[in-house]
């Protein structure tokens, strides 16, 4: 499914402060399940990014805000908190999940890819060892090792991020 949107109607929907949630959480789905993940997972990431709640959002509100059954949300949150969308967070005295979304998720994934990259570099290097060279698997094997190297020597996303949003942070946007 191709995401829709940019039209005069989205338009619109973007600058009325009181419909943005609803259009975002929607607009988010959309691409989400474009990329072949769950529409209900799309939008509680998406209900946890513009939530205002700063001390979580319940399972509870979390299944009525998305539309979906309790047990599809606690699902959908394991899973997010398991690939670092979301945090699990507790409240005193008080027995229920609450979730939340950090500022600067998407931080986070660079460095969690930094560290993807690296160990899949080590595998392909000892597996590299196992091989015989010049056959198929060598070369397969060869190319992925190799090309984890490039990205890691060329991709420095982390750094790069963090130079980025402290400039844009002192020009105030």
């Amino acid at each position: 499914m191709e995401p829709q949107g940019g039209g005069p109607e989205d338009e619109k929907h973007e600058r009325d402060e009181g419909a943005f949630p609803d259009w975002f959480v929607e607009s988010f789905a959309d691409y989400w399940q474009s990329m072949g993940s769950s529409r209900i997972e799309g939008r509680i990431a998406a209900h946890l990014m513009v939530s205002d709640a700063t001390e979580g959002v319940s399972a509870e509100e979390l299944a009525e805000a998305a539309g979906a059954s309790r047990g599809s949300v606690s699902t959908y949150t394991r899973s997010l908190v398991a690939r670092g969308f979301v945090r699990l967070v507790r409240r005193p005295d008080d027995r229920a999940h609450y979730y939340v979304m950090d500022e600067d998720v998407w931080a986070g994934f660079l460095d969690k890819e930094q560290t993807y990259l690296r160990s899949q570099s080590e595998l392909a290097a000892r597996a590299l060892a196992r091989t015989t060279p010049g056959g198929p698997a060598h070369e397969r094997i060869r190319n992925m090792r190799d090309y984890l190297n490039w990205l890691l020597e060329v991709q420095q996303l982390p750094a790069a991020w963090r130079r980025h949003k402290a400039e844009r942070d002192a020009g105030g946007s």
